[in-house]
């Protein structure tokens, strides 16, 4: 099978003058791939079960089969001791690093630079998602083992969408890289392996997250309650209530707007300082910690618009094989 990726990339090479891994939309003719890619060879219609790019929380306290896990010791030494023609990319990324300031920035006024830009234009709320992720599968009886994915979902005019899962870590292009299985089982891929791509059939529903996300932050939070089935979101659920939205949309600036001023409201994200995001991104970063877990939030210094969120280890889980600073999932979202 031909590397999608590395087509959606020579496709329109990046000027030397601009970042590989910006937020900006595709070029026209990468978009262009993008769409014979996507609108390739479907898998059966009538299959609905969707793939999703957060796989640590399903996996966080499940052990592998003994199949499984001999199969993350054979790709664990081939990490580490070689045997592939072009060097394999250890998966596992690294905690971002927080430049602190004296004063950081609180979220209300990036809220209120959020809303300034919205009045001054910007992009429109698009429908899909663009997301590259890393998450930590454990098991009781093997090691930790990082899986780097990107995600495009693209829908058309009649309802119709299609997902496009490649196995891809930005930071080693060209390099292996560990993917797995329609059954969970780890191996060593190429970069750019296309681990699943479907066509779904049209869907009309209006229930959150399906329906367009509204402008308004009290509506925005009506919107994400039931988007969540709660009757309030606490800090934890709103983040993932976050979460859920930027994987069903690409929010406009507008939106984005509503978003920041929405979590402003939030008295338990803290802001901590400047942060280099995984794409090359500067941004503010805010955090929230609770029950072992740091989950920080990475919003554009000027637009307010959501980056990425990162969740880390704060306490050691040696039954695992994970130390406290371990990253357990990482989020990042383009246009």
């Amino acid at each position: 099978m031909a590397d999608e990726l590395e087509l959606l990339r020579r496709a329109d090479p990046v000027p030397a003058d601009a970042s590989p891994l910006g937020d900006g939309p595709l070029p026209a003719r990468a978009e262009h791939h993008l769409e014979q890619l996507l609108h390739g060879p479907s898998t059966d219609p009538g299959r609905t079960a969707v793939r999703f790019l957060r796989p640590a929380r399903r996996r966080a306290r499940a052990a592998w089969s003994l199949t499984a896990v001999a199969v993350v010791a054979v790709t664990v030494s081939v990490l580490l001791l070689g045997g592939t023609a072009a060097p394999p990319a250890v998966a596992a990324p690294r905690p971002l690093a927080v430049v602190a300031d004296a004063t950081p920035v609180p979220m209300d006024r990036l809220a209120d630079r959020a809303e300034r830009a919205a009045a001054d234009g910007g992009p429109a709320l698009r429908r899909g998602t663009h997301v590259r992720s890393w998450s930590l599968g454990m098991s009781d009886d093997g090691p930790p083992v990082t899986l780097p994915e990107e995600r495009v979902v693209r829908w058309t005019a009649d309802g119709r969408h299609t997902e496009l899962v490649v196995a891809t870590d930005p930071r080693h292009p060209g390099r292996p890289v560990l993917g797995e299985d329609e059954d969970g089982t780890p191996r060593l891929v190429e970069d750019g392996h296309v681990l699943s791509r479907r066509t779904y059939p049209p869907s009309w529903s209006d229930a959150p997250p399906q329906s367009p996300p509204p402008r308004d932050p009290e509506r925005l939070r009506t919107y994400l309650e039931e988007a969540q089935h709660s009757d309030t979101l606490d800090t934890p659920e709103l983040l993932d209530a976050t979460v859920l939205l930027l994987d069903n949309w690409t929010l406009g600036a507008p939106e984005s707007a509503a978003l920041a001023r929405l979590l402003a409201e939030d008295t338990e994200l803290r802001p901590v300082g400047r942060v280099t995001d995984r794409l090359g991104r500067p941004g503010h970063a805010y955090v929230f910690e609770q029950a072992g877990l740091r989950r920080m939030l990475i919003l554009n210094p000027v637009t307010g618009a959501v980056l990425g969120l990162e969740t880390t280890f704060t306490e050691d889980q040696p039954e695992y094989g994970v130390q406290a600073g371990d990253v357990m999932e990482y989020s990042a979202w383009t246009r």
